[in-house]
């Protein structure tokens, strides 16, 4: 693993072209639909390819070749009984690397049949509860499952230290493990933090020999929020020898985020509804002219993408498939049209004519 500052990357269109025509192929092997424009009310759960015991595959009994399993696409800090909070994993040649850890990853990572113990490499988004929540839990599991290895974990400004108090919440645990069980793994002592320098160029972050990765700022801090705090929000492209994905974390519309995705092949990008949008800024409105001008409602109108802006920046990057994560509120509410994933799917083709994927938890594409 090597660390880099800065890259530049030229993107070859032809090659890019064979990918997305790859990807096509790949998923109809397993079953899910690439919803174009002739199939935008589509709203059918597309199945996944079954693993042992008739679960989604796990890394071993993927094909050879990059894969993204979405473990949670459910937009936080709420908690749903049927979706987890947003993680996704990009395995590669059977090796995940983990993109966030909401409430919920170390579960979805165990019916993917992912499973714990192979996550050595995780990327944060940013610091936000439901991105990060069950970084306890997968450290836990792991130093319970024996994983002698170490875990390493990228992120915004803060990464080192949340790791850190991680590490030292395991403590007791650890110590009495050791104590009583005769453990001599210690993966609170595995684990490490580093934080990644927030940039609006595409910075390379992290290389090895299966996969680059490559980030930038995206737009989830709004300025007056970044005067007062250190805290930043990021996005990540990997690149890997047959695929690039980008996964945008949580953002408003990014000038950031269309250049770090440029020509990618998946572009898997949070969304709200737009209702949702229309009823926080009504709520962001009163509360301003209350004299409450910080709000979660002004936070979350002003910090999410609409199904617009996903087709725009998608567009603008020109990138070939989008996938749908973070959906907020997700189709927690069933009988309402505009949450709806055919909605969903109208509202990005208004500004991109490519294929639209609505993401649910344990699809593997």
């Amino acid at each position: 693993m090597t660390k880099y500052s800065e890259v530049s990357t030229t993107i070859n269109r032809r090659r890019l072209l064979a990918r997305a025509i790859e990807l096509a192929g790949a998923g109809a092997a397993l079953g899910l639909p690439l919803l174009g424009p002739a199939a935008r009310a589509q709203t059918r759960t597309p199945p996944v390819a079954a693993g042992a015991g008739g679960g989604p595959p796990g890394p071993s009994a993927l094909p050879p070749g990059t894969h993204l399993v979405l473990l949670g696409t459910q937009a936080g800090p709420g908690v749903s009984l049927t979706r987890g909070q947003t993680a996704s994993a990009v395995v590669v040649d059977g090796v995940p690397y983990l993109v966030d850890c909401g409430y919920g990853t170390v579960r979805q990572l165990t019916a993917s049949n992912v499973g714990v113990a192979r996550i050595n490499t995780v990327f944060l988004s940013h610091l936000h509860n439901d991105h990060t929540s069950d970084l306890v839990a997968l450290f836990a599991h792991q130093f319970t499952g024996n994983k002698a290895t170490a875990t390493e974990v990228y992120g915004p400004p803060g990464t080192e230290a949340l790791v850190r108090a991680a590490g030292e919440f395991l403590r007791a645990d650890v110590e009495i493990r050791t104590v009583d069980e005769g453990r001599t793994n210690r993966t609170d002592r595995l684990v490490h933090g580093h934080d990644v320098a927030a940039k609006a160029t595409p910075t390379l972050v992290y290389r090895d020999e299966r996969v680059t990765v490559i980030t930038a700022e995206n737009t989830h801090f709004p300025e007056s929020a970044k005067q007062r705090m250190t805290h930043r929000s990021l996005a990540y492209r990997l690149e890997t020898k047959d695929r690039s994905i980008v996964l945008s974390g949580d953002t408003a519309y990014s000038k950031n985020l269309v250049e770090l995705a440029r020509g990618a092949d998946v572009f898997v990008c949070e969304v709200m509804a737009q209702s949702a949008y229309d009823r926080n800024m009504e709520i962001a409105k009163a509360d301003t002219e209350a004299g409450r001008a910080n709000s979660v409602a002004r936070h979350v109108a002003e910090s999410h993408s609409t199904p617009a802006d996903v087709g725009r920046m998608a567009t603008e990057a020109k990138v070939k498939t989008v996938v749908l994560y973070h959906q907020l509120p997700g189709q927690r509410a069933a009988n309402s049209l505009d949450t709806s994933a055919a909605t969903f799917i109208e509202g990005v083709h208004t500004q991109f004519a490519g294929d639209v994927i609505v993401g649910q938890d344990l699809m593997v594409l």
